[in-house]
């Protein structure tokens, strides 16, 4: 191998007991409004490596490091997953529902899921018509008026009996795995990815050793896929001088994916910066100076009038607090089989890292007239 070969030779940052936590904290449902078990898993992970934390009233998970700092800056991921609600029970014992988040409808039928009851978990499936027996012209497509749950009862108090009720929260069973020693692929990388990727930076702080001229404050916030409403709490409780937020975005590679309108972005190239009204110039100039600097891979992307991230929530709370979005190329969003480059992995957590370090306890994020990179 060539000096040239080895020099961009990929060095993994996560390691192989990093993601067994991963996979363990996938695998754990997280849905909105319930995230607490998922949080207290993260947390359990994170607590070795901070000198503080806490949980706000709505189940936002945050980490600290130099809590006594007057200067303040996040790092942020989302930690709910899409989910659904019980919403109707029938007479013989079907369940309809209602979304919780921006759950999939049409990928629905088939599905095998999980009802969280006070009586704890009860198996179920999203059923739908034979094909044999769909033999109109125009078949009906799955919508949220005709999917449906049996849990194998011919009841509603049968239903009623197992401890379901309306309200109860449902999410897919389906699990981690890694593919192709490329992908690492499950539900709701969107975004405990995220959650996974600054839990990284911060075991990287810790580890290397690494003294900090400021606060920081590693959040997990919940509330994300109904409205950014965990990060709008967490910005007013925090107040922070600058928020670096981390998230997913669509890898525009596969079919149907318009590049026109969505973007050009691809799993395996790097970390996407994104610009936007939310996004603060200078902010992002320093991570894409820091990209440079470490020869991370990067790509970019423009967002209209909003990121649609965690991103809004903290730049327009407190007056405006500098902020801006890096985010991971992911395939088949709000599916069960949402997939992630490992080497992306790797670059977003040496991305934030890097740049954390280029910060200063007086740097000026200020804005100004500069010209974009």
């Amino acid at each position: 191998m060539s000096e040239q070969e080895e020099e961009k030779k990929h060095v993994p940052v996560v390691t192989e007991q990093s993601v067994r936590f991963f996979e363990t904290y996938i695998n754990n449902p997280s849905p909105t409004g319930f995230e607490y078990p998922g949080q207290k898993l993260w947390l359990d992970y994170l607590k070795p490596y901070i000198h503080e934390s806490f949980i706000d009233n709505y189940g936002t998970a945050v980490g600290v490091i130099n809590p006594d700092a007057a200067f303040k800056v996040v790092i942020e991921a989302h930690a709910d997953e899409i989910s659904w609600f019980v919403n109707y029970i029938t007479s013989d014992g079907l369940i309809y529902v209602i979304r919780n988040g921006g759950s999939d409808h049409q990928i629905a039928p088939s599905k095998r899921v999980n009802i969280h009851t006070d009586k704890g978990l009860v198996k179920a499936v999203f059923g739908w018509p034979a094909i044999h027996t769909r033999n109109g012209e125009k078949e009906e497509a799955p919508a949220l008026k005709n999917i449906f749950l049996d849990c194998g009862c011919t009841t509603k108090e049968e239903v009623e009996a197992l401890g379901i009720h309306v309200g109860c929260v449902i999410t897919y069973e389906d699990e981690f795995m890694v593919l192709n020693d490329r992908y690492y692929v499950g539900r709701a990388l969107d975004n405990r990815a995220g959650g996974f990727m600054i839990a990284e930076v911060t075991r990287l702080l810790h580890e290397n050793k690494k003294e900090l001229p400021f606060g920081l404050y590693i959040v997990n916030s919940v509330q994300e896929e109904i409205g950014l409403r965990g990060a709008e709490m967490i910005a007013h409780r925090i107040k922070p001088n600058v928020a670096i937020i981390t998230d997913v975005t669509h890898d525009t590679s596969t079919p149907m994916i318009n590049k026109i309108t969505q973007g050009d972005l691809a799993c395996g190239k790097g970390p996407v910066v994104s610009y936007a009204p939310a996004v603060q110039t200078n902010l992002n100039k320093l991570l894409i100076e820091t990209a440079q600097q470490h020869n991370i891979p990067f790509q970019r992307q423009a967002s209209s009038r909003s990121t649609g991230t965690d991103t809004d929530a903290f730049a327009y709370s407190n007056g405006g607090v500098p902020s801006a979005l890096i985010s991971l190329p992911l395939r088949y969003m709000h599916t069960t089989v949402e997939m992630i480059h490992k080497e992306d992995v790797d670059n977003v957590i040496s991305l934030i890292y890097n740049a954390l370090l280029n910060i200063k306890n007086n740097h000026d994020f200020k804005y100004s007239n500069q010209a974009n990179n």
